[in-house]
């Protein structure tokens, strides 16, 4: 641990600052209306088994109001035609979502934990570390999202004995508090340290 905490300190000072800035930006949902954050959740639902790039160019193209009104067939045309490996299934989970289209409101009074189950129980193709992800990227930082990077660098450091595959809700939790013991550590809310490993492991700092 005290190898990996080095690690952390010693990121330069300017991806610290674009670091802050991510967070500036999550922040940031709290002013936002519910086709964005509907919009935060798709990207979410497409960055499962895939990369974070190519679901940022998905979100992009459509933007929240092709999320909420592109027809089937145009939502897999998108997805493919970004290289996606699973557009059938990802368009199909989008198209599912829109019963949920005002995710904000639905989630609005719950605590972190709480708002995570919702999520994980009612929207199809998000699991714990993609619940996470949507919380965090609109402003909700208690909960760690234990994608393979943050978790191989977990591994790597010895916080943890061993990669569960797959990983259940139990591993996951057991992680996660671990996870949130280094943040404690380091004086970091887990969003921030997620984005200082995700860097570390990556060279990058995406959302």
């Amino acid at each position: 641990m005290k190898e990996l905490i080095k690690r952390i300190n010693g990121i330069d000072k300017n991806t610290k600052a674009l670091i802050q800035q991510r967070l500036n930006e999550f922040k940031s949902f709290k002013d936002k209306n519910s086709e964005e954050w509907f919009s935060e959740l798709c990207f979410c639902i497409l960055t499962a088994n895939s990369r974070a790039k190519t679901a940022i160019n998905i979100q992009n193209e459509l933007g929240p109001n092709g999320f909420i009104n592109k027809k089937q067939s145009e939502l897999v045309e998108t997805i493919k035609r970004n290289k996606h490996r699973f557009h059938n299934n990802k368009a199909k989970y989008i198209l599912e979502a829109r019963k949920y289209k005002d995710i904000r409101s639905i989630i609005e009074g719950k605590s972190e934990t709480e708002a995570r189950a919702w999520i994980v129980a009612n929207i199809k193709g998000l699991g714990y570390k993609e619940a996470s992800h949507f919380l965090r990227n609109t402003g909700h930082f208690k909960l760690a999202i234990l994608d393979r990077h943050i978790i191989n660098l977990m591994f790597e450091h010895n916080l943890i004995n061993s990669i569960p595959k797959p990983i259940k809700k139990s591993d996951y939790l057991l992680i996660e508090n671990e996870f949130n013991k280094l943040a404690e550590k380091l004086n970091l809310s887990p969003a921030e340290l997620d984005l200082n490993m995700w860097y570390l492991k990556t060279g990058e700092v995406l959302k």
